[in-house]
């Protein structure tokens, strides 16, 4: 190795010391943020009814002409992610003669280890499906003032076999975005970004949130279900997020670096 590359070598193999001792000593010196949803003394279960959790993400029971019921948290979850996430989980029905009249509520909040929020294309992949589309929406919510909540909706489809034989096509409307005490935004690599920023500024690490709304449907009704999952979205928002914006104003995420894991 010539003289050029021994420098080269040194200085990446000192930028990494650094950069190691800086994670160090601001993970020292963190202080968790609070969370930007309604957090309760409520036990979480797993799928075998066990308590995993004394604490939850609050999710209303009632929401519009919909019935709910609390959901456990998959084993594969709970293998997966850090021991300290809070979840939140709720399903909803609605008997109006729509073929898939479930919308699934969800939401991982960190505690001390960031890596419990992922980034969201997972999900929907590790159950099988396959993203087709993707766009920023804007869903306005009217509680407690009225503001436009940043999200992403991904369509996907699901390829589902039937007992005799034979395929069929189903699709997923799932719609996201990531909260914290301070900050509201549906891109992955922005919430990276503030997330260091606000450390570095203040020490505190904010305590993010990722929710998620998922519904099925069949090829063709994929705007019906969006506006199903739009509509309930507007009206349960208020009742478990603290996190707002200011009135009327359309949210400006922070920019995307390439933080991103």
């Amino acid at each position: 190795m010539n003289r050029d590359g021994i420098k080269a070598l040194v200085s990446v193999v000192v930028l990494i010391a650094l950069s190691a001792g800086l994670l160090v000593v601001f993970k020292s010196r963190q202080v968790l943020g609070k969370a930007g949803l309604k957090v309760v003394e409520k036990p979480m279960t797993n799928e075998q009814g066990k308590s995993i959790s004394q604490f939850r993400v609050e999710l209303p029971e009632k929401i519009l002409d919909y019935s709910s019921t609390n959901e456990t948290v998959k084993d594969v979850e709970l293998d997966y992610l850090p021991k300290d996430t809070t979840y939140g989980r709720r399903g909803y029905f609605k008997e109006d003669g729509f073929l898939f009249n479930r919308i699934d509520l969800s939401v991982v909040l960190m505690g001390t280890d960031r890596t419990s929020i992922h980034k969201p294309q997972f999900c929907l992949t590790g159950q099988g499906f396959t993203i087709t589309d993707q766009e920023r929406v804007v869903i306005p919510i009217d509680q407690p003032h009225r503001y436009e909540l940043p999200a992403m909706k991904l369509t996907a489809t699901q390829e589902i076999k039937l007992r005799n034989g034979g395929t069929v096509n189903l699709r997923a409307i799932y719609v996201y975005w990531f909260v914290s005490e301070n900050r509201l935004t549906s891109e992955h690599k922005s919430r990276m970004w503030s997330m260091v920023e606000d450390l570095v500024k203040t020490g505190v690490m904010p305590r993010w949130a990722y929710v998620s709304c998922l519904t099925r449907c069949m090829p063709g009704q994929e705007a019906v279900a969006y506006e199903r999952v739009r509509q309930l979205i507007a009206a349960s928002v208020p009742e478990f997020q603290l996190t707002t914006l200011p009135s009327s104003t359309t949210p400006v995420a922070p920019p995307a670096t390439a933080l991103a894991r």
